[in-house]
């Protein structure tokens, strides 16, 4: 058995998505508010003292606090239909598509959030581990039901779902040192699109 995994953000695609996703989904009238409310949060995060892993918590909560699932789900659909295609690395496609044709094991393993990646990885018959937004009664809390999905939780995550000692050969491809943990658990390693030792 062969595993592959795969980061997201910057790694299948061209650019950051959890962020583009967060203003294409929320009300202009809770971007005006919440930008007054995450103002210091990004600052900090932009002056490397907060990291991205604690920054993402806190912008979800703005964006998706008692937001009804049905309207962030109707905004996913959207946003994976008609911003999603021109963003995604036809190259990464490829090699997604050569590992399933080889009959591996393939995930996706990211900080991004559910709404929108359930979508994509459904369209493209791709397992799922991300960053999960906690629904009650139909409404989102804005909180995360495992935590963000970044880092050791990455590794965490993925072996609450799987054993990992059940495969032979472990691929990871990743971009950030948000994925150093994830590679660090692989045979064959790709950052940035090249291959690493």
């Amino acid at each position: 058995m062969v595993l592959a995994l795969f980061d997201f953000d910057g790694t299948i695609t061209t650019q950051d998505c959890y962020t583009q996703f967060l203003f294409f989904a929320s009300p202009k009238t809770r971007l005006y508010l919440g930008y007054f409310i995450v103002l210091p949060i990004i600052l900090l995060y932009k002056l490397g003292m907060l990291p991205a892993s604690r920054t993402r918590p806190i912008l979800s909560k703005v964006a998706f606090w008692r937001r009804a699932e049905s309207d962030v789900m109707d905004k996913a659909y959207c946003y994976v239909e008609q911003i999603l295609p021109p963003l995604i690395r036809q190259n990464m496609l490829e090699k997604i598509q050569w590992h399933q044709s080889e009959g591996h094991d393939v995930f996706v393993v990211s900080a991004s959030l559910n709404p929108y990646l359930s979508l994509w990885c459904k369209q493209h018959s791709i397992h799922l581990i991300c960053s999960e937004l906690e629904c009650v009664d139909g409404k989102y809390t804005g909180n995360y039901t495992h935590g963000d999905c970044s880092e050791a939780r990455k590794v965490d995550l993925l072996k609450k779902q799987i054993n990992l000692s059940d495969y032979e050969h472990i691929y990871a491809y990743g971009d950030t040192k948000e994925d150093n943990a994830m590679l660090g658990i692989a045979d064959t390693r790709f950052y940035q699109g090249k291959q690493i030792k």
